[in-house]
């Protein structure tokens, strides 16, 4: 399914670091406010996996622009009649 594609393919696109307290931030670039911190590296990457998800679906229902990944365009194409 493209979907699950571009889900991989985006987080593929992931960095991670290390925060001074010792917990562990993930982001996305060219995904704004894509992001996630916790204790664990794995917590990290399950959030960031969640907050991805969901900000597909908030972006898809609202008809925002997303951000091509590996080839694959999400954003609803309008047809003119």
């Amino acid at each position: 399914m493209m979907l699950t594609k571009y889900l991989k393919q985006a987080m593929e696109l992931a960095t991670y670091e290390v925060l001074e307290d010792g917990t562990f931030y993930g982001e996305i670039p060219g995904f704004e406010g894509v992001y996630a911190n916790e204790t664990t590296l794995e917590a990290t990457k399950e959030q960031l996996q969640e907050v991805l998800e969901g900000w597909v679906i908030l972006g898809l229902r609202l008809q925002h622009q997303l951000p091509i990944v590996d080839g694959i365009n999400l954003t609803p194409q309008h047809k003119i009649a």
